[in-house]
């Protein structure tokens, strides 16, 4: 079987989302603090460009949250929302979402479709391992299905890029996982991020 990754941008304090996500923040406030190292800032080094090269390499199929998703809670309305990707999500390849409420698949140019599975954590990650074949599984976020996918120990390499920026609240990661199981094996460093690739351990 090949490896599940999961490449997070998280805060010194533990976050990965600032509070109050919606349409208009989708990161919650001030989340959007924690990613400029792949987003444009003139600061950004050849460190943080070999980090986006990992956080972009192609993966056979991804699991993602509804919350990643869209800004849309409880039942589907009448909006057609597709993601926050546009037309060509960057996935090229099955995204299976978690989600309380089932929707019919949405197939996106550049071969990214979503599946909504209502069955839980266990049973998308199970998809998207048929689905990857050779490829791998990447978790997408957010933060409560990295949590699930840390819990459920399916993660093989884990990729954090920690900002030096504190947010005070919002979405964490490790909230109810009780042992880490990693162990650094490649560490860059940028002024906007320190990336630690983790492996699991043997």
């Amino acid at each position: 079987m090949t490896d599940t990754t999961c490449h997070m941008s998280i805060s010194l304090d533990g976050f990965v989302a600032g509070p109050d996500q919606s349409r208009e923040n989708p990161l919650g406030r001030r989340g959007i603090e924690l990613h400029g190292w792949h987003i444009g800032d003139p600061r950004a080094n050849e460190a943080d460009e070999i980090a986006a090269g990992w956080l972009m390499r192609p993966r056979g199929a991804y699991v993602m949250g509804r919350n990643m998703f869209g800004p849309i809670r409880g039942e589907w309305d009448e909006e057609d929302w597709r993601g926050w990707w546009g037309a060509e999500p960057p996935y090229h390849a099955p995204v299976f979402v978690l989600t309380h409420h089932a929707h019919e698949p949405i197939a996106m140019e550049g071969g990214t479709t979503f599946h909504f599975v209502t069955e839980g954590f266990d049973a998308a990650y199970a998809r998207a391992i048929e689905a990857a074949g050779d490829g791998g599984v990447d978790i997408a976020g957010g933060a409560s299905t990295v949590r699930q996918a840390l819990v459920a120990g399916v993660v093989d390499e884990l990729t954090l890029d920690i900002a030096p920026v504190l947010l005070g609240s919002g979405e964490r990661i490790f909230d109810g996982v009780d042992s880490f199981g990693f162990e650094p094996v490649e560490v860059l460093q940028s002024p906007l991020a320190t990336h630690i690739r983790y492996r699991r351990a043997s």
